[in-house]
């Protein structure tokens, strides 16, 4: 490992014992559900209004680049977190494989992108569960609640991610059938397109045919793939977690395959419901889309339960995010790359408070400046990067440690590329600039050390 970094001497965990290796409790059903929650949160009920407005009716073609870039992700994980199991993800296998600085690049990347994705779904929730006007205040005090919450050390369990996956996918599964009977009795596009379409086009200038020429045709579609990447990157949830899994050598790559396995298909079908019911332009403009799916087909009743459904994922993805966020800025701490009052562990509760108050904050700067398209966009260029450091991570590996072939390897190192190239323009220019700041504190950090 790299040691151009400071090395700060790790402080007492809770209870006053040094830090040590986290105990190994969690099966193949445990991992597998969390990663389940990681992916079937926020980002299914949020993602598709954004990816329509920059693929249209090429949705779906969006969604497979997606699905394919965030296979080669997945495979290139589970290859990394079978030769080191520890907590930390690309962050560990960057600073083990490649360096400091690409540990550091995805560490950063990994934190303001997951950073985003809390205010993300905070706005998800927001907008799910009460009208406009209310939804960014709502948004601000939801994020307030839940850091003081996991300040006080309640954490969410493996069996109650089982208890909130089960529960959304139910209601998914209403999502789709509503869709499927749009679908059936007005045909692809739905009658709830007519009513939407003026009211989308007045707000934004733009119509479902909005992409005239095959360069933007391909062009949104790589757009929307990126933004929908959003809502698949909870996978690398289950590899962070290497070291509380029995037999990670098995179990990780079994999780993550069946955990990716099931929400490709869950994703597919709530796509193919919202576009199918609700048409592009409809879908685009909407800001609870699978609640619009349920009314179209005439289910008022299900509405508010779509509705507190979502409301109930974003918040729960939020709770554990903020607390994993929070986590891995305290051990990046303790590596001395990013400052040391972050690895404080308040006495009473043995929770990083200072990290996870930090995190707050950020998340409600958020909040208050970007919309759900601009913090989605935000989101995925730093989950982006954290994947390429992955799989240039993976690619250093021998033959004798591989579990996928190198182009797969290949292929999502350049898939992250060129998704990345084609976020809107706002979310590339605030991505280089936060990144470009991290940079540049670590490198001042780095020369007040050798100094000393």
């Amino acid at each position: 490992m790299s040691r151009d970094a400071p090395q700060p001497t790790p402080e007492p965990g809770p209870g006053g014992t040094p830090s040590g290796r986290l105990a190994r409790r969690l099966g193949l059903r445990d991992a597998v559900a969390i990663g389940l929650a990681a992916m079937i949160g926020a980002g299914v009920f949020a993602v598709w209004a954004p990816a329509a407005q920059a693929a249209g009716g090429w949705l779906l073609a969006g969604l497979v680049v997606a699905a394919f870039v965030a296979f080669a992700n997945a495979g290139s994980t589970a290859q990394l977190a079978v030769r080191h199991p520890e907590a930390g993800g690309a962050y560990r296998y960057g600073r083990e494989r490649l360096g400091a600085w690409p540990g550091f690049l995805a560490g950063w990347g990994f934190v303001v992108g997951k950073t985003a994705s809390c205010a993300a779904m905070a706005l998800t929730a927001a907008a799910y569960l009460v009208p406009g006007q209310w939804q960014k205040p709502v948004a601000i005090a939801a994020v307030v609640v839940l850091v003081g919450v996991n300040v006080l050390g309640v954490t969410r369990t493996a069996r109650a991610a089982t208890v909130i996956v089960s529960a959304v996918l139910a209601v998914l599964v209403v999502v789709v059938a509503a869709g499927v009977a749009t679908i059936a009795e007005a045909g692809w596009g739905g009658a709830a397109a007519s009513a939407a379409t003026g009211v989308y086009e007045l707000r934004t200038g733009m119509g479902a045919d909005a992409a005239t020429t095959p360069f933007a045709a391909a062009y949104g579609v790589l757009q929307s793939a990126a933004l929908i990447f959003f809502a698949f990157a909870g996978y690398a949830r289950i590899a962070t977690l290497g070291e509380e899994v029995r037999d990670p050598t098995r179990t990780i790559p079994r999780a993550i395959g069946i955990a990716f396995g099931v929400v490709v298909v869950v994703y597919a079908a709530v796509g193919t419901a919202a576009l199918g019911s609700l048409g592009a332009v409809a879908l685009a403009g909407s800001p609870a889309p699978l609640a619009d799916v349920v009314v179209a087909a005439g289910w008022a009743r299900a509405d508010p339960v779509v509705r507190v459904a979502a409301g109930v994922a974003a918040l729960g993805s939020l709770l554990a995010l903020i607390a994993g966020i929070g986590r891995t800025s305290f051990a990046m701490a303790r590596d001395g790359e990013l400052p040391h009052p972050l690895t404080r562990v308040h006495r009473r509760f043995g929770v990083p408070h200072v990290a996870e108050l930090t995190v707050g904050a950020a998340v409600i700067v958020l909040v208050l400046v970007a919309d759900l398209r601009g913090a989605i966009g935000f989101s995925s260029f730093g989950v982006l990067v954290y994947y390429l450091v992955a799989n240039w991570s993976a690619l250093t590996q021998p033959a004798a440690e591989r579990l996928v072939p190198r182009w797969v390897s290949w292929s999502g190192a350049i898939g992250c590329v060129v998704l990345v190239m084609t976020l809107p323009l706002v979310s590339i220019a605030a991505g280089v600039a936060v990144f470009a700041v991290g940079a540049a504190v670590r490198g001042i950090r780095l020369r007040a050390g050798r100094r000393r």
